[in-house]
C-alpha cells in the first residue's frame, strides 16, 4: 500500500485563504483615508441620486481591486434596507479584452441567460451596444458597471458610451454609474478630454503601502488564517519590509507569508520563522524571474544573454555599446537580423523594468554627456536558468559554460 495518504493538517492555519487575492476581509486596513473619499464618491446611491462615475488608479498590489469589493459590499447590504433602491453591480476584469467591443460582448454575456450569448464577432459595435442598453434597462434602477484593468482597453469608445447613455437617450429606467480601475498610472493621460471629463468625474488615487501599513494588512490576516503562536514574532515585520521593497505592493507580501506558511507546513514544524520567509522571498523571485523572462521576446532574450556573459566574465556594470557587439554575435550564430541600436535600448529599460537588469544613469558632463550603464540585478546562475531555452537555441557562450554546466550538465556551444 502507497505511504502517500492525504490527512488533514491544520497545524500552522486556520484558514489558509484568507491570504488568497480572492479573500476579502471583514475591515480593511491601512487605506483609511482612500476609503473615506471612495464612500464619498458613492454616497450619492444610498441617497436615491444619480451615480457618480469614479476612476481608481494605482499600482498593482495597493488595494483597489479590494476596496472597492468592500465597499460595494457593504452598499449593497445598505441599500437593501431601503424600498426605493434597486442597486445591481456588475463587475468584469478586462484582462484579455482589448478592444471596448469585447468588453461590450462581455457584459452582455454576463447579464443574459447562458442560453443568449453573443459570439464575440459578427455583429457591428452598435448593434452590440443596443444589446448591452437593453440588458441593462431591463434591470433598472441603479446599476454599477466596474471595469477593473480597464487600462488594457484600447479605444475610448465604451468608456464614453457608459457615462453617457441615460443623457445621449439609451436608456430609461436605469441609472449607470462606472467605476474604472487601472494599475497603469499614465492611463488617464492617455483618455480624450470627452471621456476623462466623464470617467473621471471623481478620482481616487491609491498610493503604495509603507511598511507600517503592510504590517496592519498582514496582521489582520494573520489573525484569520494562522493559529496562535504559528508565526514567530520577526515573521509579519519582515514581510511586510520586503513588500514595501517591492513597490509597496499588499499582493507581494501576502504572497509571501502563504508561501513561508506553506515551507514551514511541508517541514512539519510548529512555527513559521525568518528563515522561512528568507526561502520563501527567494523562491518567489525565482519564479518570478523565471515567469518574466519566459515571456519576453526573442530579441529582449538574446539581449540578456549578452548582458548576462558580460557579467560572468566581470565586465559589468555596461554601456549599450559594449553590450552590441556581443548580442550581434548572437544574432548571427541563430541567424537573426540584429535591432537597431535604439530598439536594443529599449528592450535594456524593458528588462530594468522587469527587475532582471539594473540600469544606472552616469553624467560625465560635458566631455562625456549622458549615458546608462547595465549590470545584472539578479543572481547569475538564476538568469541562465531562465535562459536555457535561448542558450540552447544560440550556443552556450563560454563565459557561462561552468553556471550553465551547474545547472543542467555538459552543454555544446
Amino acid at each position: 500500500m502507497s505511504s502517500f495518504s492525504f490527512d488533514r493538517d491544520n497545524s500552522l492555519y486556520k484558514n489558509r485563504d484568507a491570504l488568497l487575492e480572492e479573500y476579502t476581509p471583514n475591515n480593511l486596513v491601512g487605506r483609511d483615508d482612500e476609503l473615506e473619499e471612495y464612500h464619498a464618491a458613492l454616497q450619492p446611491i444610498i441617497n436615491g441620486e444619480a451615480p457618480s462615475n469614479i476612476f481608481l488608479y494605482g499600482k498593482s498590489g495597493v488595494g483597489k481591486t479590494a476596496a472597492t469589493r468592500f465597499l460595494l459590499k457593504r452598499l449593497q447590504d445598505d441599500a437593501a434596507k431601503y424600498d426605493d433602491i434597486s442597486l445591481n453591480v456588475i463587475e468584469i476584469n478586462c484582462d484579455g479584452l482589448n478592444s471596448s467591443y469585447q468588453v461590450a460582448v462581455r457584459l452582455v454575456n454576463t447579464l443574459r441567460d447562458p442560453s443568449e450569448q453573443i459570439s464575440n464577432t459578427g455583429y457591428p459595435q452598435a448593434q452590440v451596444y443596443s444589446f448591452l442598453w437593453k440588458e441593462l434597462d431591463q434591470i433598472g434602477g441603479t446599476v454599477i458597471v466596474v471595469l477593473d484593468e480597464v487600462d488594457h482597453i484600447n479605444d475610448n469608445s465604451i468608456l464614453y458610451q457608459i457615462p453617457r447613455a441615460r443623457s445621449n437617450g439609451y436608456l430609461e429606467h436605469a441609472k449607470i454609474g462606472l467605476i474604472g480601475i487601472s494599475n497603469d498610472l499614465s492611463f488617464r493621460d492617455s483618455l480624450s478630454a470627452k471621456v476623462r471629463s466623464s470617467l473621471c468625474e471623481k478620482e481616487v488615487s491609491f498610493p503604495p503601502y509603507d511598511a507600517t501599513e503592510l504590517q496592519k494588512v498582514l496582521s489582520q490576516r494573520e489573525q484569520v488564517a494562522f493559529h496562535e503562536s504559528a508565526l514567530a514574532e520577526d515573521v509579519i515585520p519582515l514581510c511586510a519590509a520586503y513588500g514595501a521593497q517591492d513597490a509597496g505592493d499588499a499582493r507581494q507580501a501576502l504572497d509571501l507569508l502563504l508561501e513561508a506558511g506553506d515551507l514551514a507546513r511541508k517541514e512539519a514544524v510548529e512555527q513559521v520563522t525568518d528563515e522561512h520567509v528568507q526561502e520563501a522571498r527567494e523562491k518567489l523571485e525565482r519564479d518570478r524571474i523565471m515567469e518574466g523572462v519566459a515571456d519576453l521576446t526573442e530579441h529582449a532574450r538574446l539581449i540578456l544573454y549578452a548582458l548576462t556573459s558580460l557579467e560572468a566574465e566581470e565586465k559589468t556594470p555596461a554601456r549599450s555599446r559594449d553590450i552590441r557587439p556581443r548580442y550581434e554575435q548572437l544574432c548571427n550564430h541563430v541567424g537573426t537580423e540584429p535591432l537597431t541600436s535604439r530598439r536594443m535600448r529599449d528592450h535594456l529599460a524593458d528588462l530594468a523594468m522587469l527587475g532582471v537588469i539594473s540600469s544606472t544613469e552616469k553624467n560625465e558632463g560635458m566631455s562625456g554627456g549622458k549615458y546608462r550603464e547595465h549590470a545584472l540585478k539578479q543572481d547569475l546562475q538564476l538568469v541562465v536558468s531562465a535562459l536555457e531555452e535561448t542558450i540552447e537555441f544560440a550556443g552556450v557562450h563560454e563565459s557561462i559554460r561552468p553556471y550553465y554546466q551547474t545547472t543542467f550538465g555538459d552543454g555544446e556551444e
